[in-house]
């Protein structure tokens, strides 16, 4: 999401995210306090493209597409026993990988036009944020603490799509994953903390 902390959504913008509720009684508390989207109501997830269309944009028609799109992969566990890191941001780290990639790169391929975060990044790791825009002191108390918690496992089984008012995000719609066979992702190139300069500087 956009990095200005003040002024932080407009009106009509929309996200792709899978929503991880089995992450919030182990990160819920520390993203109230140190994430200022969870005070906008998104709540603990994992992106899968952000920006996506103009709410004006998003009619029957594409709606049937991402349910079309989306309904072709199958639904999966992933497993968060890791942090990494990005300046000022500290996050929980998804295994695998590989499904979430998956699912940006078809929305990305049947929507060319809204590449993710505006096309400024090579790469976009997938991730789920726990703070941003910390002091690196915040970012390392927060995963002390948090360490012996985990792992967290969760089942993702629908990608949701979530549109602002200006100030909050509502949910417009859920699609189901619905594939029998998992569709291969792209393979991991490594650490996520290794290349913080690939990936925007962390709203979603």
């Amino acid at each position: 999401m956009p990095e200005d902390q003040s002024g932080l959504y407009q009106a009509g913008e929309t996200v792709l995210l899978v929503k991880v509720p089995e992450a919030e009684p182990l990160v819920g508390q520390w993203r109230q306090r140190f994430d200022s989207s969870a005070g906008a109501r998104l709540p603990a997830h994992v992106t899968v493209l952000y920006p996506f269309l103009d709410h004006g944009r998003i009619d029957a028609d594409v709606l049937g597409a991402l349910e079309l799109v989306i309904g072709a992969h199958c639904a999966f566990d992933v497993r968060f026993e890791g942090f990494g890191r990005f300046p000022d941001v500290l996050f929980l780290v998804p295994t695998p990988e590989g499904p979430l990639r998956a699912l940006t790169q078809a929305v990305c391929e049947r929507w060319p036009e809204v590449p993710p975060y505006g096309g400024r990044f090579v790469e976009v790791v997938p991730h789920l944020t726990v703070a941003h825009g910390q002091e690196r002191s915040v970012c390392d108390e927060a995963e002390a603490a948090l360490t012996g918690r985990l792992p967290v496992t969760a089942r993702v089984s629908a990608v949701q799509l979530l549109v602002c008012d200006g100030e909050s995000w509502h949910e417009r719609a859920a699609f189901p994953l619905r594939g029998r066979v998992a569709p291969p992702g792209p393979p991991s190139t490594g650490a996520a903390s290794t290349r913080p300069e690939r990936i925007l500087r962390e709203r979603t």
